[in-house]
């Protein structure tokens, strides 16, 4: 039997061997009706597409790009934003031709993971610019695209996607004193005191959100951070069995919010009579919480598509030589009131 190749399905369909490679490597330059018959008769003749390892070597790109984010790759498939967050991604990628890769963003600077992965380019979303996987990325001159990440100063020249964290967390805030809380909490992730600026990024715009909601009113939050997840039940426990416990907690996250939920029904501290809780995102848990979690929402799915959107456009210029165009996109956030906030009771 004759060997079948890219020509021999181009001859069959009736269109060119570049229409066919398209079809495999480059979804977007072709109607959905044209691929799809194209697809059917590779199928149908037994071709399985054109060998990656080639198409790199012609092409001198690889059809791949990576991203970099805080924490290991099993919180960012357990975590239902983060999840979302790249699946999200993942799919106007795959619509644009590109694969993705998850860079673990571990190892010393001399065994780092990210200096030796073939990629075309990379996302950065929420880790330290200080880190030596980011310092690397950057090395290699890759078009990147950042996500929750500051965008100024030497981190200008790239394109950026971030959301209004600080007035998100401004209108939590806002919304305890409205009902009368007094004694406040915010429970955060990442350590009291970051490097710099860019370390921690969105923890410090949030909590510069939340300091300007309360400090109007002379309120002086209690602020506990923690960042390892196997400790928040325990920091989230310390907050509410303070002598002085809060009437409302600010939540860096919902999940962490979820944790001060499932403590205050352990203690028998009734949610929202005498406990108020605010999360941060609005996740699918938030909406599954009993009762239903007030919350500040982002679009994640605008988050994820407005990434890959500019990362792919970035690549596409790389390759026709084009020169970079930097673009920043910041999404607005809403504050959504459920049952989880109340005015506090009478002492």
């Amino acid at each position: 039997m004759a060997r079948v190749t890219l020509k021999t399905v181009a001859e069959r369909v009736g269109v060119s061997p570049m229409t066919v490679s398209n079809a495999f490597s480059r979804p977007d330059q072709l109607s959905a009706a044209l691929r799809e018959k194209i697809l059917a008769t590779a199928a149908e003749l037994g071709y399985a597409g054109p060998d990656p390892a080639a198409r790199t070597l012609a092409r001198g790109a690889t059809g791949t790009v990576g991203i970099l984010f805080h924490g290991t790759p099993r919180y960012a498939f357990s975590d239902e934003f983060a999840a979302r967050f790249l699946a999200e991604i993942a799919e106007q990628l795959g619509r644009g031709g590109l694969a993705l890769t998850l860079l673990p963003n571990a190892g010393t600077p001399e065994v780092l993971p990210v200096r030796d992965v073939a990629m075309d380019g990379a996302i950065i979303y929420s880790c330290s610019t200080n880190e030596a996987s980011f310092g690397w990325l950057r090395k290699r001159r890759l078009p990147m695209v950042l996500v929750d990440e500051p965008s100024s100063g030497d981190l200008d020249g790239y394109s950026s996607v971030s959301v209004e964290d600080r007035a998100g967390a401004r209108a939590a805030a806002a919304h305890l004193v409205a009902l009368g809380h007094r004694r406040i909490a915010v429970f955060t992730v990442g350590p009291e005191a970051p490097a710099g600026p860019g370390d921690w990024y969105v923890p410090q715009e949030r909590l510069r959100g939340w300091r300007d909601g309360l400090e109007p009113a002379g309120i002086e939050p209690v602020v506990r951070h923690e960042d390892a997840e196997e400790q928040r039940y325990s920091a989230a426990r310390e907050l509410l069995t303070r002598p002085d416990r809060p009437t409302g907690v600010l939540c860096f996250s919902d999940s962490l919010a979820a944790d001060v939920l499932r403590v205050a029904a352990d203690l028998g501290v009734r949610v929202p009579t005498e406990l108020s809780v605010v999360g941060f995102d609005d996740a699918p848990i938030a909406r599954r919480l009993t009762p239903p979690l007030t919350t500040v929402a982002q679009d994640v799915e605008a988050k994820g598509s407005l990434a890959a959107e500019e990362l792919i456009k970035a690549v596409r210029r790389r390759r026709a030589g084009e020169p970079d165009r930097v673009r920043r996109h910041l999404l607005p956030t809403e504050l959504v009131v459920r049952g989880t906030t109340a005015p506090p009771a009478r002492a």
